[in-house]
């Protein structure tokens, strides 16, 4: 269920009584009830992998202040990594990969009520508004001669199994605003026919959702919805995943068709296209141009740039209130497989990737560093690569302050999206949340 509103006052003694959440208890757009005693809370999943000494779990940080809640871990398994948050932010699902399944946190109680076993791994769930929440688990074992794959359905409210719809190696799962459709993608290197397979009716007819599978795509990898959930933008990653075409692409769809959802025009060639963020009428999609038999020296130079990098990802601008859709802009960034992105309350775009080119040692910065992370000012163009190392595992941006969390190489990083570099304060004097163990990912809980 939601948090519980209460006016200051009546919040006033539970502060007084405990001297170490005053900062939380004052200053903000409402107040909460919870027990660790805040109401601007990020949960962090932290893997004990690089500490043996550490303890895993999902730790609770106070978004006001970046400070770690006191004794405010919540166990969810015994290597948490992956997270989504329900639209209503009451439920959080976090999947342990030590055993293959996913844990329900409810985020008033602070706790795990619930842990459904899913049969694989997964690197894309989805929880919606009706308390069902989908895992792609793209080895999910069927009988024998069946090929493995399914998006498995859960109802959280029960914590059981609802069913599992067989798709063949599917691996991103991606909901409309609504959640009563849910776009599902085959791993793209092996997805040579080009389908996307959408299931619909999800709200109204859970246990049998209806299945389409549409056709016509190079190597799909994501989407993303308008804000009425009437079109998709699909992501085909192209030569990035195996493809032997020129370029990468971006393919409309228009999901309200009363034929069931079809693709619109041809698709618009960018760079490179594995995840994308729509903001408004400007859609940014980001990825690193790849060589293939049609195009054998793709745009992936580091041309203009001090780097020693020799390979550079892009991202392209393009606005989707014409037809077909129009490129605006484009801009270098990191290279690697780009499967994170995140847009700042002041407009300032983060990117993650995973497997690119790093240059230098955070630990030791001497010269050049270079990591996974791009930030790019959506106002002037401008782009800046922080010097950090690692793969970017998780983003999330605050509404309360000009901060974006990063979870970089392990590690929790704040951000001051003023000046997109790492936040000193009084809180954090290294810009990094101290946090025990490996940091995989963080998610806000609270409405703020």
């Amino acid at each position: 269920m939601p948090p519980i509103l209460l006016n200051r006052i009546a919040i006033l003694p539970a502060c007084l009584m405990a001297v170490a959440f005053i900062l939380s208890c004052g200053g903000g757009k409402h107040s909460t009830v919870t027990l660790s005693g805040l109401n601007d809370r990020r949960l962090v999943a932290s893997q004990s992998v690089l500490s043996p000494t550490a303890f895993p779990g999902l730790v609770i940080v106070n978004g006001a202040n970046d400070t770690v809640a006191r004794a405010a871990t919540i166990q969810a398994g015994s290597s948490p990594g992956l997270m989504t948050v329900s639209p209503n932010r009451a439920t959080l699902l976090s999947f342990d990969s030590a055993s293959n399944s996913v844990d329900i946190i409810s985020t008033a109680k602070e706790s795990e009520t619930g842990s459904i076993p899913v049969s694989g791994l997964t690197i894309s769930m989805v929880a919606t508004a009706a308390s069902t929440g989908y895992a792609a688990v793209a080895s999910f074992p069927f009988a024998s001669g069946q090929t493995p794959g399914a998006v498995v359905a859960m109802n959280l409210s029960s914590g059981s199994l609802i069913q599992n719809i067989p798709i063949p190696d599917v691996q991103i799962i991606v909901a409309s605003p609504t959640g009563d459709q849910i776009l599902a993608f085959q791993t793209p290197s092996n997805n040579v026919t080009g389908t996307v397979t959408v299931l619909s009716q999800l709200l109204v007819n859970t246990g049998n959702p209806v299945t389409t599978v549409l056709s016509g795509f190079d190597h799909p990898a994501y989407a993303v919805f308008s804000s009425d959930g009437s079109t998709a933008y699909v992501m085909n990653c192209g030569p990035e995943c195996g493809s032997a075409s020129a370029s990468a692409s971006v393919q409309v769809v228009n999901m309200t068709s009363a034929t069931g959802p079809v693709l619109v025009g041809s698709p618009v060639a960018v760079d490179g296209a594995s995840i994308g963020l729509l903001s408004g009428s400007t859609l940014y999609v980001a990825g690193t141009p790849t060589a293939s038999p049609s195009n054998p020296t793709p745009n992936n130079s580091c041309a203009g740039e001090m780097t020693a990098a020799t390979i550079c990802g892009r991202v392209d601008i393009l606005d989707v209130s014409t037809a077909p859709l129009a490129i605006i802009g484009s801009t270098t960034i990191t290279d690697g497989y780009h499967d994170r992105i995140d847009m700042s309350v002041n407009g300032q775009l983060f990117i993650g990737s995973y497997d690119c080119t790093e240059v230098g040692n955070v630990y030791n910065p001497v010269g050049e560093v270079r990591g996974c992370l791009s930030i790019l000012n959506t106002t002037n163009g401008a782009v800046v690569i922080p010097p950090d190392n690692g793969d970017v595992t998780g983003l999330q941006m605050l509404t309360s302050r000009y901060v974006e969390y990063v979870a970089e190489g392990g590690n929790l990083r704040v951000y001051d999206t003023l000046t997109d570099s790492l936040l000193i304060d009084t809180y954090i004097s290294t810009g990094t949340i101290t946090i025990s163990g490996q940091v995989i990912d963080v998610k806000a809980i609270d409405f703020f």
